[in-house]
């Protein structure tokens, strides 16, 4: 099956609409936004004006992008703050933003979801050396995007 080439558009302002369409549908952030104008053949002052005008409409804010996605990350696919803040950065959010977005991680709830994660991956690992077992789990956590001392700290109260 032949892939279906995209539509390209001449003007700013299909190019706006196209854009406003794409925000509306889920939070994005600016790279996202200027990676699907350059697909859209939008270059130069053209790409800055809908960057400006969809800032300015509020379909494109940073800082809420940032929360929805540390929120998100963290609530469905139970990711650490460590791997969070690694995503957010790959999409050029700025450190202002990358704070708040942790603001949005509760320490409680950062905790218990941890917990949750290590008991899960514990049912699941037939180990019979305890200290194997704890690397094993510790290694896991830690891919997930947990801090490693408080993955220790944890493994250590499980006992």
């Amino acid at each position: 099956m032949e892939k279906k080439p995209t539509k390209k558009f001449t003007s700013k302002a299909d190019a706006l609409v196209k854009l406003q369409r794409y925000c509306a549908y889920q939070d994005r952030c600016h790279s996202e936004v200027r990676t699907k104008l350059i697909e859209l053949d939008c270059y130069g002052q053209d790409l800055e004006d809908v960057m400006a005008s969809l800032i300015e409409d509020k379909f494109l804010d940073e800082e809420r992008f940032a929360r929805s996605f540390a929120r998100g990350k963290f609530r469905m696919k139970q990711w650490g703050r460590t791997r969070i803040r690694q995503e957010l950065k790959i999409r050029q959010i700025s450190d202002y933003c990358l704070r708040k977005a942790m603001e949005e991680i509760k320490e409680a709830d950062y905790l218990k979801t941890l917990k949750e994660v290590l008991e899960k991956r514990a049912s699941q690992i037939a180990e019979l050396d305890d200290f194997a077992r704890k690397g094993k789990l510790a290694q896991y956590a830690m891919s997930r995007g947990f801090e490693s001392d408080i993955v220790w700290e944890l493994l250590r109260d499980m006992d």
